[in-house]
C-alpha cells in the first residue's frame, strides 16, 4: 500500500533499462494537483474534472489512482477505463505498481496519475513515478498529477523544521516549473482537521497521533502558506516572462509579491530610510532591496565610502539585500532595478536639490513617476544638512 505521506519508503533498486518507442512530434501537457496535505481532495478534484472531460468525448484512462479507502473519492472514479497496474515478485511477495509499458500500448489522450512522488518497488521500469509520467509526456500522452507541497525537493529542509519530519518521497523543482498547469487544491486547516475526525482521511486508529503529529494546526498553516506562495512564485514568474520586452521599463507583468527597494546616497538620512524600509518590509512580510548608484564621474570621499559601508551593513543586519550600481542617470539606473527586481515600493528621501535646481533639471521623483509603472513611491521628509 502507498502512504500519501510516504515517510518511510525506502529507496530502490537502480531502474531496469528498457527500449520503448518515442513519438517526440508532440509533448503531452501536464496538470498538477497539488495541495498542503493529504486529504485537501487533489485526488478528487482530479477525478471531477476528468469525468467532466470524458463527457465531452475525450479518451481518459486512469493509469494509477490511490483512493485510500475513501468512499467519495472510488465513487468520483466510477465509469473511467483503469490501466491494470504490472505485477512484480520480490522474494515470496508480490507487489503492484503502475503498468507504464500498457499506457504507453493504450496510448488514451489523457492519463490520470496519483501520487507523482511516489518510489516505484525495485524491478519496475524507472526508479520514481514522476519519471514514468516524463516518459508518458514524451510519448505525446497528456497527464493529470497529485502531489502535496512537501514532496517538492526545494522545500524539504524548510519542511523538516517545520513538521519535525523528514519527507524521503521528493520531485525535483522542475517536473513543477514544467509544468503546462498547475492547480492548489485548497482548503482551511479547520476543515482539514475535521476531515480527519469525521475519518475521511485515515482509519479511526490513526487519527488522535495525526493530530498530534503531521496535522497539528501550526503546522497546517505553514504548508498552506507554502503551497500559495510557491505557485504565486510560479505564476508571478511567468507573468514576468511573457511581459519582459527587451529594455521596457514600465514591466508589464504583474507582481504578486510586495518588495521593496530603499534608495540610499551619501547623505546621512541614508540610514534612517533603510530604516523606515525595514519596518515596511517586515509589516508587508516582504524582501529588502538597497540600491546605491555610483556616479562614474565622482569619486567618493573616505568619509562618503565609510558612509555607504556603514548602509550595506545596516541593510544586511535587517535581513536585506544590497546592490551598489555605476550610472550617470540616477532615475533610470533605480528604473532598471526595480525591473530586474520585481520591486512594488520604493523609497527615497526628499530632494536634497533647491527649487531652482528641481525648476531646471527636474526631480528624481518626477523621473521615477515617467519611467515606471505599478510601483509605489515614498518619499520621507529628513533633515537636509550634511554631517
Amino acid at each position: 500500500m502507498s502512504n500519501e505521506n510516504n515517510i518511510d519508503t525506502p529507496t530502490s533498486a537502480s531502474p531496469v533499462p528498457i527500449s520503448l518507442p518515442i513519438h517526440p512530434a508532440r509533448r503531452g501537457k501536464h496538470k498538477i494537483f497539488i495541495g498542503m496535505a493529504p486529504g485537501v481532495g487533489k485526488t478528487y478534484r482530479m477525478l471531477e474534472e476528468a469525468r467532466a472531460l470524458k463527457e465531452e468525448g475525450i479518451d481518459v484512462v486512469i493509469g494509477l489512482l490511490e483512493t485510500h479507502g475513501r468512499k467519495e473519492t472510488a465513487e468520483m472514479a466510477e465509469g473511467l477505463e483503469i490501466i491494470p497496474r504490472q505485477k512484480i515478485v520480490r522474494g515470496n511477495l508480490t507487489l503492484t505498481e503502475m503498468d507504464t509499458k500498457a499506457i504507453l500500448a493504450r496510448s488514451p489522450q489523457l492519463v490520470l496519475i496519483d501520487e507523482l512522488a511516489h518510489t516505484n518497488v525495485p524491478g519496475s521500469l524507472h526508479e520514481k513515478r514522476y519519471q514514468d509520467v516524463e516518459m508518458i509526456l514524451q510519448n505525446g500522452i497528456d497527464v493529470y498529477s497529485t502531489m502535496n507541497i512537501q514532496h517538492l525537493e526545494s522545500l524539504n529542509d524548510l519542511v523538516a523544521r517545520i513538521t519535525g519530519i523528514r519527507v524521503r518521497e521528493r520531485v525535483p523543482d522542475r517536473i513543477l516549473d514544467e509544468a503546462d498547469e498547475v492547480v492548489v487544491v485548497d482548503v482551511t486547516p479547520e476543515t482539514l482537521q475535521e476531515r480527519l475526525l469525521e475519518g475521511k482521511i485515515y482509519a479511526p486508529e490513526k487519527i488522535q497521533q495525526a493530530l498530534h503529529n503531521f496535522f497539528q494546526r501550526r503546522n497546517l498553516i505553514a504548508l498552506r502558506e507554502l503551497a500559495l506562495r510557491k505557485i504565486a512564485d510560479n505564476v508571478e514568474e511567468e507573468a514576468r516572462e511573457l511581459g519582459a520586452s527587451g529594455n521596457n521599463l514600465n514591466g508589464e507583468a504583474c507582481n504578486i509579491h510586495e518588495r521593496v527597494l530603499v534608495c540610499v546616497s551619501t547623505y546621512p538620512n541614508s540610514l534612517q530610510l533603510l530604516r523606515r524600509g525595514a519596518r515596511l518590509a517586515n509589516y508587508m512580510n516582504a524582501p529588502l532591496f538597497a540600491l546605491f548608484v555610483a556616479d562614474p564621474d565622482r569619486f567618493l570621499t573616505k568619509e562618503e565610502s565609510l558612509h555607504i559601508d556603514m548602509c550595506e551593513k545596516l541593510c544586511k543586519e535587517l535581513g536585506g539585500t544590497f546592490i551598489r550600481v555605476t550610472s550617470s542617470n540616477i532615475a533610470k539606473a533605480i528604473a532598471e532595478v526595480a525591473v530586474q527586481y520585481r520591486i512594488t515600493q520604493i523609497i527615497i528621501g526628499e530632494s536634497q536639490r533647491s527649487r531652482w535646481q528641481i525648476l531646471l533639471k527636474g526631480s528624481l521623483t518626477q523621473k521615477l513617476v515617467r519611467l515606471l509603472k505599478n510601483v509605489d513611491l515614498h518619499i520621507i521628509a529628513t533633515d537636509k544638512k550634511r554631517e
